[in-house]
């Protein structure tokens, strides 16, 4: 014979009936994960916010591959042999010479260490915008590119110019990255550049340059 309380469960109500079953301590839902406030620098890596999250997935997707293609042989002045015996000389005369500059990018590509090349071009190349718009966006993708640890391209930089640079891409200047531009080329100077003195590439232009004196001579 059923007890009260088994009759109580048979005999439902309608109302009662399309009630969802309630959950126990187990079935529970887990508690929401707590809002984030919006970051005020999107594109900084720290940023947790739905819009930084899409442009994560966006930079991955977009930026497999971090080399990027070298300028043509034909868009580049082919160097002198008083050039290339120059570059021997200095870093600066390396770096201020175009066909240098080409020729020292391709050894870096042959280390993977392209992007420090790429980066001192792109600071370059900021520092000479006068356009605040302009410079808005740049320095917005030298940030992204460069500089966020989500990027393939992100050069080497100590913790003390990263925060600097976060401080002042609150409002971008043509400035904004020279402390890290000045980091770079010290590297590529006391890193790169004596290993590209002695690589076979530098030794093979030294030989065509040697080459072509004796022939004009």
């Amino acid at each position: 014979m059923p007890t009260p309380h088994e009759t109580e469960k048979q005999h439902v109500g309608p109302e009662e009936a399309d009630q969802p079953p309630s959950m126990s301590s187990h079935d529970a839902a887990p508690p929401a994960a707590p809002s984030r406030s919006p970051c005020c620098l999107c594109w900084c890596c720290c940023c947790g916010c739905s819009w930084n999250e899409e442009r994560r997935r966006a930079w991955r997707a977009s930026r497999e591959d971090k080399r990027q293609p070298l300028p043509s042989c034909e868009a580049c002045a082919t160097p002198s042999p008083e050039d290339v015996r120059s570059w021997a000389q200095s870093f600066d005369k390396l770096m201020h010479s175009p066909a240098g500059r080409s020729v020292f990018r391709e050894f870096l590509r042959t280390e993977y260490s392209e992007e420090n090349m790429l980066f001192w071009l792109a600071c370059e190349e900021l520092k000479a915008e006068a356009d605040q718009h302009v410079v808005d966006e740049k320095a917005r993708l030298i940030y992204e590119d460069y500089v966020s640890i989500l990027s393939p391209k992100e050069v080497s930089l100590d913790s003390r110019v990263r925060e600097g640079i976060n401080r002042k891409m609150q409002e971008p200047s043509a400035h904004t990255f020279d402390d890290a531009q000045l980091q770079i080329y010290t590297l590529m100077h006391r890193d790169s550049y004596p290993r590209f003195l002695g690589s076979p590439t530098y030794r093979a232009l030294l030989l065509r340059g040697g080459s072509q004196s004796s022939h004009e001579a």
